[in-house]
């Protein structure tokens, strides 16, 4: 066989691997796009706009897999995962807040990996529920987001295989945890405002009560 042949086959795969990197990009681009949509829903409590967003992203994730069987060198790679772990985050994050449960990555399609980092970085996002709830009033809704923080980063934490295995988990356990702390310390002093309003609310309706039962 000729050189030049041999070159110009050499040139027809490159393009044509390019092509489907290019292709590869904008899927992660537009998946990444959506399920940071889906999480800005779901804080204001449109969880069904959610879920659609959700579903339209997974459409291009499964064209991800057929295209990991053509070249999966370009799949498995830092910006694919990145996906993957922004999807798997807003899909935790709906169900925890729509239905007080977590999703399994099977559920959802998304590798082990990206999963567990996803869900790692839930917790960032249940602090600024937690926040919202604190803002209007609903004391025991930011309690119960702090109690799902603390268990989510407990069960990470309890599987030591996952924190050496799985690379950046360990850096984004110590965020969480200082993240959990900063949550803890604004929820008590809430709940602490709170409690000292109803005892002043009580110590008026006693004094008011008195003040009626004094002779005219």
């Amino acid at each position: 066989m000729l050189l030049g042949d041999v070159l110009r086959k050499i040139q027809e795969e490159s393009l044509k691997k390019d092509e489907i990197r290019q292709e590869i990009q904008n899927i992660v681009r537009r998946t990444t796009r959506l399920s940071k949509q889906a999480i800005f829903l779901v804080h204001r409590d449109k969880i069904s706009e959610a879920e659609n967003l959700l579903r339209e992203a997974s459409t291009g994730l499964s064209k991800l897999s057929e295209l990991s069987k053509v070249h999966p060198d370009l799949y498995y790679t830092g910006l694919v995962d990145s996906a993957f772990e922004e999807y798997a985050e807003a899909w935790i994050f709906l169900k925890i807040v729509s239905e007080g449960d977590f999703i399994s990555p099977e559920d959802i399609g998304a590798p082990n990996e990206p999963y567990v980092l996803g869900l790692a970085d839930v917790i960032g996002e249940l602090r600024r529920r937690s926040l919202d709830l604190i803002r209007k009033g609903d004391v025991e809704g930011a309690e119960n987001c702090l109690g799902i923080m603390e268990s989510i980063y407990v069960e990470i934490m309890g599987h030591d295989d996952l924190l050496i295995l799985i690379s950046g988990l360990r850096r984004k356990c110590d965020v969480a945890r200082r993240v959990i702390e900063a949550t803890r310390g604004d929820v008590t002093i809430e709940v602490r405002r709170n409690m000292l309003n109803n005892a002043m609310r009580e110590l008026q309706k006693i004094l008011g009560i008195k003040a009626s039962d004094k002779p005219q």
